[in-house]
């Protein structure tokens, strides 16, 4: 026990003295450039009302689900809602995890055996690389949208392969070039797996993705969307085919062995859905984003470098020097966060800037000034 404990203080010291610290922080600025919250959907008054009179529909809901989805935690109002998005997004199935932590370790953590290998770009989620990690599978990692290595990793893969990609990068913003992956990928028999977390209600129409974008769902072995950002909600999908839905009822672990959402998180996710379905808000949010990319070339900010996505990064190298710039924006009332290493790379510490739909011009335009004076 003391030698576990002199580890961690260890450990957490040497995280002061490079200025990586993590702290949980409750206080939040006037003005979110930080949440995921693209569409504000999580605050909207509208999505609490439909929720509201959704649930009074089902009748009395109880506070918890009482057990996992094979034990008494499945419901017919859960099943309708998988097929309900896997429609949306034109697939075939769905299956709903209680996270996108849980649905990714899931999916790649049930499909990598002995002999099998996995093509990962440098810059995916850290919950894809720990399910790539719970695996015996073979794995390799190719520069981030560099085709010309991935298609090197291509020629030397064994058994079942797998390229797992995101489809918009969450510390970057960048997009992945998706339809040349996919054609990669088919030539050489591989199964393509994206992580849509960051485009999901961001891109497409009514938000259905960058796959449906570029009309690419048949050339895609599974797909990944979650609730927590642009949907407002908690918990995501794995979209495929039906043979996957049933794979991973049968194999993933996250899933088996976890206590189901309850209901009321389903009915949420639900509403949320169909709101999207029915309203302009991805227009609107892509207007912001264009307009906050010409103000900043107008402006000459050469270190923000503009992407088609909500999440938009100027690189400021160093941990105490980004978290410095991130501290004066926060006193002028801008809730910008800093994003320091080890998250990202050393040297490539960085602000990240999330647009939402509820930013006003005027929000955007004063950002921008303050930006331009900072770095």
């Amino acid at each position: 026990m003391a030698k576990a404990a002199e580890f961690i203080k260890h450990r957490i010291a040497q995280r002061v003295a490079d200025g990586s610290l993590r702290e949980l922080s409750t206080s939040l600025r006037p003005i979110d450039f930080c949440s995921n919250d693209y569409l504000g959907f999580a605050t909207s008054p509208d999505l609490q009302s439909a929720i509201h009179a959704e649930s009074m529909k089902q009748g009395p809901l109880p506070i918890g689900s009482g057990g996992s989805r094979l034990l008494s935690g499945n419901t017919a109002y859960a099943e309708a809602t998988e097929k309900y998005i896997a429609n949306f997004h034109n697939a075939e199935a769905g299956l709903i995890f209680n996270s996108g932590y849980d649905a990714n370790i899931g999916l790649l953590s049930s499909l990598g055996h002995r002999g099998d290998t996995f093509i990962c770009d440098e810059l995916i989620h850290a919950s894809l690389i720990d399910g790539v990690r719970l695996t015996h599978a073979n794995r390799y990692t190719f520069k981030h949208n560099d085709l010309e290595q991935l298609e090197d990793k291509l020629k030397h893969a064994k058994g079942i392969i797998y390229v797992v990609v995101e489809s918009v990068y969450s510390m970057n913003g960048d997009l992945a070039p998706l339809l040349q992956i996919a054609n990669l990928c088919k030539s050489f028999g591989a199964n393509l797996i994206v992580d849509e977390a960051h485009a999901t209600g961001v891109l497409g129409a009514y938000g259905r993705g960058l796959v449906q974008a570029l009309s690419v769902e048949d050339l895609v072995f599974a797909r990944i969307a979650t609730f927590g950002k642009a949907i407002g909600c908690h918990g995501a999908i794995v979209l495929g085919s039906e043979d996957l839905r049933r794979y991973l009822i049968n194999f993933a672990r996250s899933f088996i062995y976890t206590t189901a959402a309850p209901l009321h998180n389903i009915i949420a996710v639900n509403c949320a859905y169909r709101m999207l379905e029915k309203g302009n808000y991805v227009e609107e949010l892509q207007r912001r984003i264009a307009y906050f990319s010409e103000l900043a070339t107008h402006f000459n900010i050469k270190e923000l470098l503009p992407v088609p996505s909500a999440i938009q990064t100027i690189t400021i190298p160093g941990n105490q020097k980004v978290k410095n710039v991130a501290l004066k924006l926060q006193t002028l009332g801008f809730d910008v966060r800093p994003i320091l290493s080890p998250t990202v790379a050393i040297g490539a510490e960085r602000l990240r800037i999330c647009l939402h739909l509820y930013n006003t011009e005027d929000e955007i335009r004063q950002l921008l000034l303050q930006l331009q004076e900072l770095v």
